[in-house]
């Protein structure tokens, strides 16, 4: 019976270890070039949220995308916060990237 905890309690350890691991990754994608010292904008670049993750409370930035979100904003914009939520379902819903023409 103390095998099948052990076991069962070291299965569960390193599975909660295994999933943390794609979120710390795609964090350090996040680049952040502040435009100048008058301002509060900056220019960010950073991956798209995982199109599976989308309706989830906390989405996963998906590091081995091919495509970068290029954004010009405030510095304290969260990537996967509620806006940037909407505008990528947006997108991938209707194709609308809002950008002009």
């Amino acid at each position: 019976m103390k095998k099948n905890v052990s076991l069962l309690c070291n299965l569960l350890l390193s599975s909660t270890l295994f999933w943390g691991v794609p979120s710390v990754e795609a964090d350090e994608l996040i680049s952040i070039v502040p435009a100048d010292t008058t301002t509060a904008y900056c220019h960010l670049k950073f991956p798209a949220i995982r199109e599976d993750t989308l309706s989830w409370e906390q989405p996963i930035l998906d590091p081995h995308a091919g495509n970068m979100v290029d954004f010009y904003g405030p510095c304290d914009y969260n990537p996967v916060g509620t806006d940037e939520i909407r505008a990528q379902r947006r997108v991938l819903l209707r194709g609308n990237f809002e950008d002009g023409d």
